[in-house]
């Protein structure tokens, strides 16, 4: 082929359209659909896209990719984007996009596309991945080609192309919002949920149960972590063990999913400068997130935490604004990594209703002093220290009073 593209697929009705707008405009291409956990038949989406004309297809299973190398590392530096997103599409797009590039590079492609459109992060995480790791290609994204958005001005427009190119596609326009799926999380947005005062109907969501509808009784669970990343999951109520991480992460997520935990409704702030509504649904990141953080608080020197939560806003920006393979996401990941060393322990977690509760934690490395934490024992701690303690760091309190009281005094005489 002259010229060969690899397209990103997931087989919905967008990426549908451009691989036929590729064929009719004389690319060679090369089907790329990426398991990162999402529900989906990949036979039929297989099927299908050869079906509309595509030279070959190619499906990647990076499942424990996805959850060692991107979730694990994200939860291990307390990445929440805004304080409330756990950055599920954010943390799966430079994988996606990474596996994009090694495919050209072995298919011999001299381009490589996405559906993302023009307004949005992903555009952003997916380009900037291929410029990091492949600059040689070129991209071509539809959504920024003015030809292609001549054609195509809304929903209504593609899906009456796919239905005079006879591409079978199980959309109608009465589908009022757009969902990204991988083992992190569920999104929902756009439609009706532009409104950010519009209520999400319970029927939309197919990932938790809403918490008035989990079970009445709380499940505890046991987590062991060591260096920060979970190696066991240990179930109380069944005796049920699980090891190994995509099989801890997804058995998290069947916890979590039944006892409605991880539902987040947002407006959060695109890398674009467009503010946009979003509703994700984070069963088991959201759990990790809980007792991850609760074993850092009894195993980690409490300079380091404060280092490394400073930080975090910082890490989590980046990976939102596509900068995963960056030389600042190496410097932050470096320090992640170095403050993660002897996290280790087990920690008792609650799981209600929509709520996932740290309620017991212990660690061989632990830096918790139980008699000198005690109100009852003194423990070494020589109480009476604490008068010098205490009058060192009041000596600038009193400086900023005198300086207050002066001032006051000053303009009181003045007038």
């Amino acid at each position: 082929m002259s010229k060969t593209i690899v397209l990103a697929y997931s087989g919905g009705l967008d990426t549908s359209v451009i691989l036929r707008w590729l064929k009719l405009k004389g690319f060679g291409v090369i089907a790329y659909i990426a398991d990162v956990g999402q529900e989906e038949e990949f036979d039929a989406a297989r099927a299908r896209a050869a079906k509309i004309g595509a030279d070959e297809v190619v499906i990647s299973d990076l499942r424990e990719e996805f959850v060692t190398d991107y979730i694990f590392p994200s939860i291990c530096g307390n990445a929440v984007y805004e304080g409330r997103y756990l950055l599920g599409t954010a943390l799966a797009r430079p994988l996606i996009a990474r596996e994009q590039t090694r495919i050209a590079s072995s298919r011999g492609a001299q381009f490589v596309s996405h559906g993302a459109t023009g307004k949005g992060n992903d555009q952003v995480r997916f380009e900037l991945t291929f410029a990091a790791l492949a600059p040689e290609l070129k991209i071509y994204a539809p959504w920024k080609d003015p030809e292609f958005l001549a054609r195509f001005q809304g929903r209504r427009d593609m899906i009456e192309f796919a239905q005079e190119q006879q591409i079978d596609i199980p959309v109608t326009l009465e589908k009022s919002y757009s969902t990204d799926e991988n083992l992190m999380h569920k999104s929902y947005e756009s439609g009706m949920l532009e409104d950010p005062m519009a209520i999400a109907d319970k029927s939309i969501f197919t990932v938790c149960k809403h918490p008035t509808e989990a079970p009445d009784e709380e499940e505890l669970i046991e987590l062991q972590f060591q260096n920060g990343l979970p190696i066991s999951l240990h179930e109380q109520s069944t005796k049920n063990e699980t090891t190994g991480a995509l099989q801890i992460f997804t058995r998290l997520n069947d916890l979590g999913r039944k006892h409605g935990i991880g539902r987040v409704d947002i407006v959060e702030n695109r890398f674009v400068g467009i503010k946009s509504r979003g509703i994700y649904e984070t069963p088991a990141g959201t759990i990790l997130h809980v007792a991850h953080r609760d074993i850092e608080g009894i195993a980690m020197d409490v300079e380091v935490q404060r280092l490394r939560d400073m930080f975090a806003p910082k890490l989590a920006q980046i990976i939102y604004n596509g900068f995963w393979f960056s030389p600042e996401m190496d410097f932050l990941m470096a320090a992640v990594k170095k403050s993660q060393e002897l996290i280790d322990g087990v920690v008792v977690v609650s799981l209600y209703k929509g709520r996932a509760m740290a309620v017991g934690r212990s660690s061989p490395s632990s830096l918790y002093n139980q008699e000198l934490s005690s109100m009852d024992v003194a423990g070494g701690f020589d109480q009476t220290d604490s008068v010098g303690f205490i009058n060192i760091n009041a000596l600038r309190l009193k400086a900023h009073q005198l300086i207050v009281q002066n001032a006051s005094k000053g303009g009181a005489e003045r007038l």
